[in-house]
């Protein structure tokens, strides 16, 4: 195993622990909604969503139209689904058949 690879698992390790453990640490009894960590907290999840999905679609990019037809279709048909029904699990499960069936026709 490689020291550089030990070493960048280790310090994310780290990271993701400290985000997990140090808000329950020091926010016991605060509860307040509009202080800096709160907001901090509260933006971390849609980042990391935006963050996966921007890693996954990234090497489906390509200049060939054809090729990136589902994913296009299938994202917006997830944006779509989700403002119809307000219900992420309804969206994601439609984006995916939207997508599949696109690619099927390809």
């Amino acid at each position: 195993m490689n020291a550089e690879f030990l070493a960048i698992t280790l310090l994310v390790g780290l990271g993701t622990w400290m985000l997990r453990y140090l808000p329950t640490r020091f926010m016991r009894g605060t509860g307040d909604p509009e202080a800096p960590l709160s907001r901090f907290l509260s933006a971390t999840g849609p980042a990391a969503i935006v963050a996966l999905f921007v890693g996954a679609i990234l090497p489906m990019l390509s200049p060939d139209l054809q090729s990136v037809a589902p994913l296009l279709i299938g994202s917006a048909a997830v944006v779509a689904l989700y403002f119809w029904r307000r219900d992420i699990s309804i969206a994601t499960v439609g984006g995916a058949i939207v997508y599949g069936f696109v690619f099927a026709l390809m």
